[in-house]
């Protein structure tokens, strides 16, 4: 699949087959992550791939969300921020983790949707609880839950994106012409 395909064709996936996918294709989509821009090369990405039966349970029962306990997967991301704050201080290291770490769960998502899977990015969850059950350690962020399988629908409404001419501006904030700035301007 192209990547503007791919781009453009992602969704959040909320009704799945009870086709089990291979997991070799997961851990290849996983893969993808780690090309994600990393601030100062730190990677700071930790992933679990979760398949137990009675994880996968306790995962779903966590983020409250039905669609989560209706795959055999669970991708769990997680952060250790330690050396990017270390690196660049608690403020600055913070906001670049979750850069990276955004960047990573994109590339995930859109391999995923190359690869004929499906998944939906779940950021709402009773952490201690997921910390609990997967043994994840209290300096660990965890960043978010990706239930991976088959798309049970494919009949979905295609819902329109907002105009690139609402979003985009040149220059400075809320110019909407691209104009060729006079010399001597300053603009």
């Amino acid at each position: 699949m192209e990547l503007n395909t791919a781009i453009k064709s992602r969704h959040s996936v909320r009704k799945f087959t009870n086709k089990k996918p291979d997991w070799r294709r997961i851990i290849e989509c996983i893969d993808s992550m780690r090309y994600a821009p990393m601030a100062g090369g730190n990677c700071t990405l930790k992933i679990i791939l979760v398949d137990n039966e009675e994880k996968l349970k306790e995962i779903a029962e966590a983020s409250q969300q039905r669609h989560v306990g209706q795959v055999e997967f669970i991708v769990v991301v997680c952060s250790n921020p330690s050396r990017t704050i270390t690196e660049y201080g608690k403020e600055e290291g913070r906001k670049w983790v979750n850069q990276q770490t955004g960047a990573a769960i994109q590339n995930f998502l859109l391999e995923i949707e190359s690869a004929g899977l499906a998944s939906c990015w779940v950021g709402y969850f009773e952490e201690e609880k997921v910390r609990r059950v997967l043994k994840i350690p209290e300096e660990i962020n965890i960043e978010a839950i990706l239930p991976v399988g088959y798309e049970a629908e494919k009949k979905r409404t295609k819902k329109d994106k907002i105009e690139l001419d609402r979003i985009l501006y040149f220059n400075y904030y809320n110019n909407i012409n691209m104009k060729k700035p006079k010399e001597g301007s300053g603009d």
